[in-house]
């Protein structure tokens, strides 16, 4: 469900599980994290992607449904964790639906691209979850503290170009290019005698903040869990969306 490219010397990842709107396993999220690590410590960059039409529809709640929401959160976090320890450029090429912990996850990225069929949702808020991946201190970071309020607390959906006029994307490129322009990217960001490396550390959010804002979202994790509300709203979910037989 993820495959993994080498594109002058750039890792392509790719989520490809389509039929699910490439929903994040529990063990995908796992693995995402050991890619990320394993190629952010080499190369000139790392671009992520997904297959059909969406990047990634988050968390996939039909498995989530009865597990450890904590356990599930961190999961997330460490997505994350991995992309800001990363010593080379890291850039979302989001090709369509970003949802929920995926959508956080990209706000970690050095850059967000994407193409017409993009789409930003969050949400969490009225499914009863808590958001993760740090969006508490990143989302803010990148909208503004009030806008970040409003999109969580709407579970706003934002199309392409809300999405490039929030902040969420940095630019938008046809779909043929996206991919290609996001590589290209990387590649610039670390051309050989670049001092890459050592301005992401400088320019990322520090990493004592970062781990507070983990602390702070597993604490929410943990509070909407024991309330009951997580675990009714991913009930309501998925009787609204049976997954699809095969």
């Amino acid at each position: 469900m993820i495959e993994v490219t080498v594109r002058d010397e750039v890792a392509v990842i790719t989520l490809t599980r389509p039929d699910k709107l490439n929903a994040l396993t529990a063990a995908m999220r796992a693995d995402l994290a050991a890619v990320v690590r394993e190629h952010g410590r080499s190369g000139r960059g790392i671009v992520v992607t997904g297959t059909g039409r969406a990047f990634s529809a988050g968390e996939d709640l039909h498995e989530a449904a009865g597990r450890s929401l904590v356990g599930e959160v961190e999961l997330f976090h460490d997505m994350t964790r991995a992309v800001l320890e990363s010593r080379v450029p890291v850039v979302a090429a989001v090709n369509g639906l970003a949802v929920g912990g995926a959508a956080e996850w990209t706000l970690c990225f050095d850059a967000r691209i994407g193409v017409g069929a993009t789409e930003y949702f969050f949400p969490e808020n009225h499914l009863g979850l808590s958001v993760s991946n740090a969006a508490s201190l990143l989302l803010p970071r990148l909208v503004g503290g009030g806008r970040a309020l409003r999109l969580v607390l709407d579970s706003a959906r934002l199309d392409a170009a809300d999405a490039l006029a929030a902040g969420l994307l940095d630019e938008l490129v046809a779909p043929e290019a996206l991919v290609d322009t996001a590589v290209a990217r990387a590649r610039h960001w670390s051309e050989p005698g670049t001092a890459t490396a050592v301005h992401l550390a400088l320019l990322r959010p520090p990493a004592a903040d970062v781990e507070r804002a983990f602390a702070a979202e597993t604490s929410a994790a943990e509070q909407v869990e024991a309330s009951g509300i997580a675990q009714a709203g991913m009930t309501r979910f998925i009787e609204s969306r049976p997954p699809r037989q095969h």
